[in-house]
């Protein structure tokens, strides 16, 4: 009875440290969806995060449930998942987004957690205990989800500029500053709809391990993709303003317009694979997106040095997550096996 109810409470604190990362992912990731529309003026950040956070867990109601899918059951054997791999996945995650944090660069907390999975079932079972096609669609989407949100937000920008080009700048800015809380939102959509699915994910890997939920079941309890959807949504609300400078400042100046294009081409980013089932990085998309947008003005608009300093995070992100997962799976077996 004492070694149930033992296995019962690591179950309960490692399902806290997901949504403890599902909150940080949020706080992190609250700077892609408010950047743009703080930085042109049209929210101020308080209302920003309130804003965001509200559509962040009303995503709950829009998207199916292929990324939680995907990191539960799509990346990793069935089998070799126990409660010291989603340990060290969850500290290699949360070390690499707290490390980026206080830095200010804006990474990926997707993809560090797919890293943080990746370096512990290596340090487990090695290379051979990932499923390949898993992975390399997450790796595919790191060079795709940037680039499609460069094409979407650059094309938008083209295309509304071509309709718009008659028209005075001070109407065009009055009509985009209200439209931008049309696009805002639905990227926040997007992001809760993407983001909050990983975490349903690795609690749903850490049920199927641990026998509370069986790997045939066609989707996890309730009570896990409620908490993990209000958990982002928290963690939105109390924001990440050192990235905040860097997404809305730094990159390019944005105008209204520009805001409404680059939200626009990251939501319709997001939508997509979310549908295809991607755990893709928000933050990967909202920068792409923004370059694009500041490219069609002119390349000097955009300060590609800081570009480039962002490119190198994500990088470095997952084998860095990997790596501090693989020691973090190594303490946990000395310390609790």
């Amino acid at each position: 009875m004492e070694t149930v109810q033992a296995a019962l409470w690591v179950v309960v604190l490692l399902v806290a440290l997901a949504l403890l990362f599902d909150f940080m992912n949020g706080f992190h990731d609250a700077a892609n969806s408010i950047a743009t529309v703080v930085s042109t003026g049209v929210l101020k950040p308080a209302q920003a995060v309130v804003f965001a956070a509200f559509f962040n867990v009303i995503a709950i109601f829009v998207f199916h449930l292929s990324v939680a899918a995907t990191v539960g059951k799509g990346i990793v054997q069935p089998g070799i998942v126990d409660t010291h791999v989603v340990f060290g996945a969850l500290v290699g995650a949360i070390a690499w987004n707290l490390i980026t944090w206080y830095y200010g660069i804006p990474s990926s907390s997707s993809h560090a957690l797919i890293g943080g999975i990746v370096g512990a079932v290596i340090a487990k079972a090695g290379a051979g205990a990932l499923i390949a096609s898993g992975i390399w669609k997450t790796v595919a989407f790191i060079f795709v989800s940037p680039l499609l949100g460069y094409l979407l937000g650059s094309l938008m920008m083209v295309v509304v500029a071509w309709i718009f080009r008659r028209a005075r700048p001070s109407k065009v800015d009055k009509w985009f500053r209200r439209l931008q809380l049309v696009s805002a939102g639905a990227y926040s959509l997007g992001h809760g709809g993407n983001d909050a699915q990983k975490t349903i994910g690795i609690i749903w890997l850490l049920l199927i391990a641990t026998g509370y939920t069986s790997v045939s079941d066609a989707a996890p309890p309730t009570w896990t993709i409620v908490s993990c959807y209000v958990a982002i949504g928290l963690g939105t609300m109390f924001g990440g303003w050192r990235i905040v400078k860097t997404m809305g400042q730094k990159i390019t100046k944005l105008k209204p317009v520009g805001g409404f294009c680059a939200e626009s081409g990251g939501a319709l980013t997001l939508f997509i694979a979310t549908a295809l089932g991607v755990p893709v990085s928000t933050t990967h998309t909202i920068t792409g997106a923004i370059v694009g947008v500041g490219s069609t003005q002119r390349a000097s608009a955009v300060r590609w040095g800081v570009a480039g300093n962002i490119v190198w995070a994500w990088v470095l992100t997952i084998p860095a997550s990997a790596f501090v997962a693989s020691i973090a799976y190594w303490v946990s077996l000395q310390m609790f096996d």
